[in-house]
């Protein structure tokens, strides 16, 4: 394969609704916004826009509701040259929304409203079939109904096509749909809902969770890859394991950094690079979407993470 090859991202589109606090409020508490910004997100659009800025040719499969939600979501889909013949309007439904509060210390948290999200079921993907053979890769997450991702496994294996899916939230997807996946990428809360490092300390190092990431494969899926925040991420497949630590950067917002380093992944893999490699280019694009505000507004074009990343499009270090 190479560079602008074709991923496939059936995933969820929302429309971000973002306050920025000093600090979260205790339960009861009520706190001062210092601003708010609205803005396309969900895991779904966040990691299409992180793939297409990587080099690839992304298709993006989603559903939005018939509202302003939407409008705003195409609008910014637009601007950024994604295809959206894949994102339908359904009408008995809002734009998924989340609600996300960014601390001064660059933490999050996030309330997902799925809405037309939960629209894109196994009955609707079914249509979508040849959409999914069209890719050199099909990467989704765990936002969408469990049902809808044990038949996007069920298409991928019947289609040949390599599947990445990115667990988050953990939800109960079969054991089946997982040993599909190549690989599976997880955060360590995931990694552990699933039975991956449940017995790891919080603070352990890179290479403890390596050998349980090795441990994995074949046993949970083809391969796997644990991201570990400000630390690094680890990935295991039949060929070895790694470790990729992060570079040390002060963090602005870390919401959206986990989508970017998983678009970014599928990215690479999809035009044939190995997975160390890649996960030593997505460990890049994280460690620079952190250092920016907003989710896809913080996400660096090909040319910036690939020199972060010290690597040159042939996959050599630059002289």
């Amino acid at each position: 394969m190479a560079r602008g090859a074709r991923v496939v991202v059936v995933g969820s589109l929302n429309v971000d609704a973002t306050s920025y606090v000093e600090r979260f409020p205790e339960p009861g508490e009520t706190v001062t916004s210092r601003t708010f910004r609205t803005a396309l997100g969900g895991k779904g659009a966040n990691q299409a826009v992180a793939a297409h800025l990587a080099g690839a040719e992304v298709e993006l499969v989603a559903r939005v509701g018939d509202d302003a939600n939407a409008a705003l979501a195409f609008g910014v889909l637009d601007r950024l040259g994604l295809a959206t013949a894949g994102v339908e309007r359904v009408r008995d439904a809002p734009t998924g929304v989340a609600q996300i509060t960014v601390a001064d210390s660059g933490e999050n948290t996030v309330i997902v409203t799925g809405g037309a999200n939960l629209a894109l079921d196994p009955a609707a993907l079914d249509a979508e079939r040849a959409r999914l053979a069209s890719g050199a890769l099909v990467l989704s997450q765990g936002e969408l109904p469990i049902a809808t991702i044990e038949r996007l496994a069920e298409h991928c294996a019947a289609l040949d096509v390599r599947l990445v899916v990115n667990l988050a939230p953990p939800v109960a997807v079969s054991a089946t749909a997982l040993a599909v996946c190549d690989p599976l990428v997880v955060n360590e809360h995931e990694a552990r809902a699933i039975g991956i490092g449940e017995d790891v300390a919080v603070d352990a190092p890179l290479e403890e969770w390596r050998s349980h990431a090795a441990a994995a494969v074949g046993r949970v899926a083809r391969s796997v890859v644990v991201t570990l925040g400000a630390v690094g991420a680890v990935g295991a497949s039949p060929e070895g394991d790694w470790a990729e630590p992060a570079p040390e950067v002060v963090a602005v917002d870390t919401t959206g950094a986990g989508d970017c380093f998983t678009g970014t992944l599928a990215a690479f893999l999809a035009e044939g690079r190995s997975l160390a490699e890649s996960m030593r280019i997505a460990v890049a694009a994280g460690a620079l979407a952190v250092q920016a505000r907003g989710t896809v507004d913080s996400y660096a074009p090909r040319a910036a993470v690939l020199a972060a990343a010290q690597l040159d499009d042939e996959g050599a270090s630059p002289a």
